[in-house]
């Protein structure tokens, strides 16, 4: 059965994942919010080939995926739910609302301590924006963040079906908000009260650093607010916002090795 529900968690995550992609990405092509300043299929292949290479350590260097904890979680009796009577439906809810608050302080601290900046820079280095960048990370930082996910779940105890949940809608809800589409801004100004749309996220990607340490959200956008942290607009028009780090354009964006390597280095 546990053998079963891993099965299922991981076909579930793939699924949706090429889904979303290839809906987004298509998207991007009928309804572009920018135009893109630099080669398309390089970045796509380097944003693309790290997203591999940290879903393989991860599986590698954790094998216990989150559905797995979970499980573990219910048959050992760990984890603040499993010891309450809780309704099935509540307890779902609130695993989703703490599993999103936990992702969005991580966010924040990742950019706050330097040294996991140096990590996490490397997801705000891409030269343009559009649905890739949504998996574009180091492997230092995917495991970091894995290792935070397993906690949070060992120590709440939600079922399966909340992990799972969660999970998917992580993925799906990153590839959103990063995507390069054009939502008319009277519809974005109504959605974005439910969820981070593309045009509240790209601020967080701006050049200028009083931006990017805005609208740390990435599935629910009430956290910005609830915190303080949140930007309706950026200084500059969506269509013309420079996009990235100062000090890391050119190829330094290109390279799954030099962006492996790029914690280690200066901006120029």
């Amino acid at each position: 059965m546990n053998s079963l529900a891993l099965d299922f968690e991981t076909s579930l995550r793939l699924s949706v994942f090429f889904s979303v992609f290839l809906f987004m990405a298509m998207l991007e092509i009928l309804i572009p919010r920018r135009k893109l300043s630099v080669s398309k299929t390089r970045r796509w292949l380097s944003n693309i080939s790290i997203s591999f290479l940290n879903t393989m350590l991860a599986r590698i260097a954790i094998p216990l995926a989150g559905a797995g904890a979970a499980l573990l979680a219910q048959e050992r009796n760990w984890g603040l739910l499993n010891h309450f009577d809780v309704p099935g439906w509540l307890g779902v809810a609130l695993f989703l609302l703490l599993f999103d608050l936990t992702i969005y302080f991580q966010h924040r601290v990742f950019h706050l301590v330097p040294v996991l900046w140096r990590l996490h820079r490397v997801h705000h280095t891409d030269p343009d924006y559009d649905v890739t960048t949504g998996n574009r990370f180091h492997p230092f930082s995917i495991l970091l963040s894995s290792v935070i996910k397993l906690s949070l779940i060992l120590t709440i105890g939600p079922l399966v079906i909340s992990v799972v949940i969660a999970e998917v809608l992580l993925n799906a809800t990153a590839m959103f908000n990063h995507s390069n589409i054009r939502i008319p801004a009277r519809f974005d100004k109504y959605l974005r009260l439910f969820v981070v749309t593309p045009d509240m996220h790209r601020i967080h990607h701006s050049v200028d650093a009083a931006e990017h340490n805005r609208n740390f959200g990435f599935n629910f956008p009430w956290w910005d607010r609830l915190f303080g942290t949140y930007l309706d607009q950026a200084k500059t028009e969506q269509q013309t916002m420079d996009i990235g780090i100062e000090g890391f354009e050119g190829s330094s964006g290109y390279s799954v090795s030099k962006l492996i390597i790029q914690p280690l280095r200066n901006p120029k």
